[in-house]
């Protein structure tokens, strides 16, 4: 079977369209809320701070573990 110079054409021209509709498709999704889970709030800084101090009592030599 051969190909005619217009079926060329005609199949840029499908390609390019799917192109936008994958381009326009995929620009929606990412403009969409994710419905995962919601981020916690941030520990604060004192709290890192005293979680820290606490481990490096427990691993300290002469503790028992």
């Amino acid at each position: 079977m051969t190909a005619m110079a217009g079926d060329h054409v005609s199949g840029d021209r499908q390609m390019d369209r799917i192109d936008h509709i994958f381009c326009t498709l995929s620009q929606r999704m990412s403009n969409l809320s994710h419905p995962g889970r919601a981020m916690p709030a941030p520990e604060s800084l004192t709290s890192l701070i005293d979680k820290v101090n606490a481990a490096k009592r427990r691993y300290q030599p002469g503790m028992g573990r």
